[in-house]
């Protein structure tokens, strides 16, 4: 049986200062507690370090309980909500 690497995703948003901002997608069961993301001391700037199996993955940044697309990603596929996702490719 072969060992899955993971690799480590640097995931970050600029969104209000003083939120509670997560990542929730495909690699953590779209979980929005599960990956919470830190503010940079006041700035706004959230961010967090998640490790994720290769391949192709989708995702969602949630501000204050509201999903958003990343703004920052250039690939986006529709769900069955009628909005977006994000799309996260990883290496092997």
């Amino acid at each position: 049986m072969k060992k899955t690497t993971l690799k480590k995703v640097v995931f970050q948003l600029t969104s209000a200062p003083g939120g509670k901002v997560s990542v929730a997608g495909s690699f953590n069961n779209w979980d929005p507690e599960k990956n919470s993301m830190k503010e940079s001391a006041g700035s706004g700037l959230y961010k967090a370090t998640i490790a994720v199996p290769p391949g192709k993955h989708e995702y969602k940044f949630v501000v204050d309980g509201e999903w958003q697309m990343d703004p920052n990603c250039t690939e986006w596929v529709p769900n069955c909500h009628g909005t977006l996702n994000s799309v996260l490719c990883v290496q092997a």
